[in-house]
């Protein structure tokens, strides 16, 4: 039996984790990031600093014999005012790619959001720690994915073996761009996203920017794209441009070409595949904003509802309509010049049909098994035979791609 006198600390590097493009000391230990310095410093939106922060698709990669495996945190947990409370964080391990146990921490800072006021108040709290035991002899990989929801520092590592980085598996790297929904809201756990089934199912390494709320076209994101190694690349535009009622069509295009031209100043012949919205009935042809309805709280249910006038999009207010048809033409326009260029209209992934069956709890956000639905679809479209992210040998990028 191991006593904690046997115990090895790792300190916490670059090596060690996969999916983070930037790596920031903090006083407790590092706290992974999903964008990297420069992009952080133009950003001045609280949403965004937030969901950047939250380690979707991050995990730590090790090969070692340990067969206990502890991992202190900070965690971030989120409070919306007036809304029911949020479970604990997830962690999920793998064990040579498999399933091998779940955990969480307790306790640490608590951040209460008022959506209404448009506030956000944060409280100090402890350091925790979640354990691993039982783990099976000899060598082997492990994965931790860290909790896709809640901004977590990495404190202090340990095992009771050495352990040391998971080789590089060679796997083509994905990286992907989009909304909440590609961040996991409402997924079950780091590993069950809808990008991260997906991207277990085509056998590639995941890099996850989905940013809840902050699917925004913002060209900081873009040059983050453009300079991350990518054998793969998607980007999903469109519901968080109509519920902030950011824009209007004449602005529209003009971004989506801007971000589409900067991530192929990085990556001029990689696979790139955008994709269109998911069916969401409430935007489907009535613009934002969007606002959230506290109505259902006592009974532990929130809703968001959308407060544009449909009259509006003569006048170039966006929908999700407009938006399909707009990503539609604009992908044709160029794919004459790029035939690495694709297109998926997110109905493919959840539809009308879909709606009926699994509707989405909040009218916004798709629950566990929407998430298991779009992600075997999304890799049922993109990587197999004749999918934009089919293996191809010609397809490989120039740039060298190295898992970040």
């Amino acid at each position: 039996m191991h006593t904690t006198d046997d115990w090895i600390t790792t300190p916490l590097t670059r090596d060690l984790l996969r999916g983070a493009l930037d790596l920031e000391r903090t006083e407790h230990g590092v706290l992974p990031h999903r964008l990297p310095a420069g992009a952080r410093a133009q950003n001045t939106d609280g949403q965004l600093a937030m969901a950047e922060s939250q380690p979707s698709g991050v995990r730590l990669a090790l090969r070692t014999r340990a067969t206990v495996v502890e991992l202190d945190t900070l965690p971030t947990k989120r409070v919306y005012t007036g809304a029911p409370p949020r479970p604990d964080g997830v962690y999920d391990l793998l064990v040579d790619g498999r399933p091998a146990g779940q955990g969480s921490v307790a306790g640490g800072r608590v951040l209460t959001v008022d959506m209404a006021a448009g506030t956000a108040d944060l409280a100090e709290g402890p350091v925790g720690t979640v354990r691993f035991a039982g783990l099976p002899e000899g060598s082997k990989d492990i994965e931790i994915w860290l909790p896709h929801n809640e901004t977590t520092e990495l404190v202090a590592l340990r095992t009771d073996a050495p352990v040391g980085p998971t080789p590089d598996p060679g796997r083509r790297i994905w990286l992907h761009h989009g909304s909440s929904i590609s961040h996991g809201s409402d997924a079950a756990s780091p590993t069950t996203t809808w990008p991260a089934l997906a991207a277990s199912l085509g056998g590639v390494e995941l890099v996850n920017l989905g940013l809840g709320g902050s699917a925004l076209l913002d060209p900081f994101t873009a040059r983050a794209m453009r300079d991350t190694p990518a054998d793969l690349i998607s980007v999903k535009i469109g519901i968080n441009v109509v519920n902030a009622d950011l824009m209007r069509l004449r602005a529209f295009g003009p971004a989506v070409h801007g971000f589409l031209d900067t991530l192929r100043d990085g990556h001029p012949t990689a696979p790139l595949l955008v994709v269109a919205p998911i069916l969401c009935p409430v935007h489907e042809d009535t613009p934002g904003p969007l606002m959230p309805d506290f109505s259902g709280a006592t009974e532990g249910r929130m809703r968001f509802v959308a407060t544009g006038d449909p009259a509006e999009t003569a006048a170039g207010k966006l929908t999700l309509n407009v938006i399909r048809n707009e990503l539609a033409r604009i992908v044709a326009q160029r794919a004459a010049d790029d035939p690495n260029l694709h297109y998926l209209d997110g109905r493919e992934l959840y539809g009308e049909s879909d709606a009926v069956e699994l509707p989405l709890p909040d009218d916004i956000h798709p629950d566990a098994a929407t998430h298991r639905r779009i992600g075997e679809r999304f890799a049922a479209r993109a990587f197999t035979d004749g999918g934009a992210f089919a293996d191809r040998a010609a397809t490989a990028d120039d740039d060298g791609a190295s898992a970040p």
